[in-house]
């Protein structure tokens, strides 16, 4: 039987793009050779994209390649001695993050050239990744979200109107990066500023009181697959892994506990709070849903992944991986559900 022809996107534009490079490495050593024809199309920091082949540290001297928008082709133009060959994808599977990779921008043009692709759709992945917006859907939705104000550009607020600490954070970026907790209204002017960097539009939430929770989650509608609950243990802060100096040897501020040690009932609601936050802002493939475990047991919404990180020491793969799922049975299902056109 033929293999099929995966292309995948790793790299990128954004603050993650060395986390998606390390998830195209981990994503390459259990990716079945047997089954899948891979072509690697890496993005460098400028935006060029490069047909490699794998995600070594040679990557970025690979050949140039675009995808083709017309839907009779469905793949790759390589550039080759001045002229464009063709190569016919049968699905992608982008494990790029943040902005550009889970904004919808990569969906869109997948979308537009008719190639079927693993993960959220164009909708989703653009609600998920504001997370303001993410805050209006699932609080009309019933589900429990932090109090937060959204500033946007040119706006002020008045520092004396909030209940300290709060988080000042970029409401359109991920892993942390641009947040600031401020625990006094002095603080606040620098905040804004460092999550300014990030995005024009800013998000502030008051701090809740209790752990962070994660459910990893994938499939479609009804028929939905969760992995064990982790939760996170903080000594001080908060957490941040992915800019940690070196992450694959753990937090200097957290530990993650997976399954987490929380009861079976717990841990049920946890799920199940994790589900309806996913079908609420239609998610699709997979998503980590990430929330607060508060200390009289209630769960409140913090963020949706819609391209969690699939890194060797990521949580998306260790809850399925509890859950007695291993990344290459998670490749499996995801890319068969990117064919079977079944992401919502």
């Amino acid at each position: 039987m033929d293999r099929l022809k995966v292309g995948i996107l790793f790299g990128g534009t954004s603050e993650e793009h060395p986390v998606s490079v390390k998830s195209a490495q981990h994503t390459a050593k259990h990716l079945n050779t047997d089954k899948y024809q891979p072509y690697w199309i890496g993005i460098t920091k400028s935006g060029a994209w490069k047909l490699c082949d794998g995600p070594d540290s040679d990557w970025e001297n690979g050949r140039t390649a675009v995808l083709s928008p017309d839907r009779t082709m469905r793949g790759l133009l390589v550039l080759d001695e001045g002229h464009y060959d063709p190569i016919s994808l049968d699905v992608v599977f982008s494990v790029l993050h943040g902005k550009f990779g889970e904004d919808g921008a990569i969906q869109g043009l997948l979308e537009f050239s008719g190639i079927p692709y693993v993960g959220c759709d164009i909708q989703s992945s653009a609600l998920c990744l504001d997370k303001s917006l993410a805050y209006v859907v699932t609080g009309s939705a019933g589900i429990a979200t932090p109090t937060y104000w959204i500033v946007e550009a040119g706006d002020k607020i008045d520092p004396d109107q909030l209940t300290y600490p709060v988080f000042v954070k970029p409401a359109r970026s991920g892993s942390s990066f641009g947040v600031t907790k401020v625990s006094e209204k002095e603080e606040l002017p620098s905040a804004m500023d460092v999550a300014r960097e990030f995005d024009s539009k800013i998000l502030i939430e008051e701090g809740v009181v209790g752990s962070e929770v994660g459910c990893a989650v994938m499939g479609s509608g009804a028929d939905l697959f969760v992995g064990e609950v982790d939760q996170i243990t903080l000594s001080h802060g908060f957490f941040k892994i992915h800019q940690e100096a070196n992450p694959e040897s753990g937090s200097e501020n957290s530990t993650i506990t997976v399954p987490a040690g929380i009861s079976p009932e717990t841990r049920a609601l946890v799920q199940e709070t994790a589900k309806a936050i996913y079908r609420a802002l239609g998610c699709g493939g997979l998503a980590r849903v990430d929330m607060f475990l508060t200390e009289d047991g209630s769960v409140v919404f913090n963020e949706v992944n819609t391209l969690p990180g699939l890194t060797s020491y990521s949580r998306y793969p260790r809850m399925m991986e509890a859950a007695g799922l291993p990344y290459a049975e998670v490749i499996d299902r995801v890319v068969a559900l990117a064919l079977a056109g079944d992401r919502r």
